[in-house]
């Protein structure tokens, strides 16, 4: 079968890994490293492949963190790649699975998200003569197991793909480690092994990450974060008079009754966000819990005459929501809330000035210093210390800054 686009040795192991007579006993493959690495695309290949000419009207499954995710970053290239080679692609999004065959043969491919604990409900019942994990490392490992359960078909394989992540990381441990253990051909990815990136391109690339995720996303390596989030980030670049008007206004929320609740104003002015002006209200330090009608009050005052366009809050504040919805004078919009997406896109804002913080956001500017991961945590999360103004100023960049399609990001934290 002539192939429409280039592959690299290490993709063509990872697409016929299964007919290598050195390998072909095996039970399942393993393919992680760095981004764009070409190891989705190798991978889903070699997946449709081996399923079309090891079986005939079987159920496989296709999982990623979402089914949004799934179809946008595997489904829609591999369905050009397939059809541009011959396959015939049916998808019924209706019924959540996609038939692929060709000549006489047929198979169905059923598409899983895998995004929280109660995924795992969602895979029972079916019976799979093989599964593909696009992103393994973000699915938890109650909905993989699960998944696994299902292979019961002679003959059934299992097929993964990651980045790297910390190396605690129960996938790391329980798989990559123990390939040998599993049966499991493991195959490690750089950009070199994408052959359809050029050297200039991956020198890009090369040079927009830093610290951790260079380490991670790059050279491919299962590595822990530590120290802090946002190191970038600087009083003498970020910090700046905000303009005396605005095109646009926005405030961002993070909620707390016990837990301090941090406000921030957002103006747009000559393309760059600046937070005007704050509140921080902290109360155990003042002893006085507010009420949402206190708090409300307060958002009041921090609007003053401003037109403002939208609050974006805390999605899980939601009796603050109904209080600022039942005044009537603000628009609310529950904020996306991934943290780990949110500061990645926050630290992007940071590098490329994006967003600039007013002298008087003293709370914001001191969080900056102090805001680090948490080195003790088996995955990547923040001290939840000093992350108030962080919080709201990474619901404002995810919610009013993050494009459709932004698939890189840069931020840095100390290697141990």
């Amino acid at each position: 079968m002539q192939m429409p686009v280039p592959f690299s040795p290490k993709q063509r192991k990872a697409i016929g890994w299964w007919q290598d007579p050195q390998t072909r006993a095996l039970d399942a493959v393993i393919c992680d490293g760095a981004v764009r690495s070409g190891k989705t695309t190798a991978l889903s290949l070699g997946f449709v492949l081996w399923a079309t000419a090891t079986f005939q009207e079987r159920d496989f499954a296709f999982c990623g963190k979402t089914r949004t995710s799934l179809r946008r970053n595997l489904l829609q290239p591999l369905t050009s790649l397939l059809k541009a080679v011959g396959f015939r692609v049916s998808e019924q999004i209706s019924r959540g699975y996609l038939e692929i065959g060709l000549g006489g043969r047929c198979n169905r491919f059923y598409c899983f998200g895998g995004k929280d604990e109660s995924s795992a409900s969602l895979i029972q019942g079916i019976t799979l003569a093989g599964v593909l994990f696009d992103e393994v490392a973000l699915m938890p490992r109650s909905f993989v197991e699960q998944a696994l359960a299902r292979c019961s078909v002679p003959h059934s394989r299992f097929w993964f793909s990651c980045n790297p992540a910390q190396p605690s990381h129960w996938f790391y441990q329980e798989w990559i480690r123990k390939a040998d253990e599993k049966h499991a051909l493991y195959l490690h990815f750089t950009m070199r092994d994408n052959a359809s990136l050029t050297p200039a391109i991956r020198r890009r690339y090369e040079r927009l990450y830093t610290g951790v995720f260079h380490d991670r996303y790059v050279k491919g390596i299962w590595t822990a974060a530590e120290g802090l989030i946002y190191p970038m980030f600087s009083e003498k670049l970020h910090v700046a008079a905000p303009p005396d008007h605005a095109e646009r206004y926005v405030i961002s929320c993070d909620y707390g009754t016990i837990n301090p609740t941090s406000l921030g104003l957002w103006g747009l002015h000559g393309g760059r966000w600046y937070r005007i002006r704050e509140c921080y209200y902290d109360a155990r330090k003042t002893g006085l819990p507010r009420t949402d009608e206190e708090h409300y009050a307060a958002l009041e005052r921090l609007a003053g005459d401003c037109p403002i366009e939208q609050v974006i809050v805390d999605p899980s504040a939601a009796s603050f929501i109904a209080c600022i919805r039942r005044h009537g004078r603000f628009t609310v919009v529950p904020a996306k809330n991934d943290v780990l997406s949110g500061i990645r896109r926050t630290a992007d804002a940071l590098r490329n000035r994006e967003i600039l913080i007013a002298p008087d956001c003293t709370d914001a500017i001191r969080e900056f210093s102090l805001y680090a991961w948490d080195k003790q945590a088996a995955r990547d999360v923040p001290v939840k210390q000093n992350d108030h103004a962080m919080d709201d100023i990474r619901y404002f960049v995810a919610t009013v800054l993050d494009r459709p399609k932004q698939d890189t990001f840069y931020v840095a934290a100390v290697r141990r």
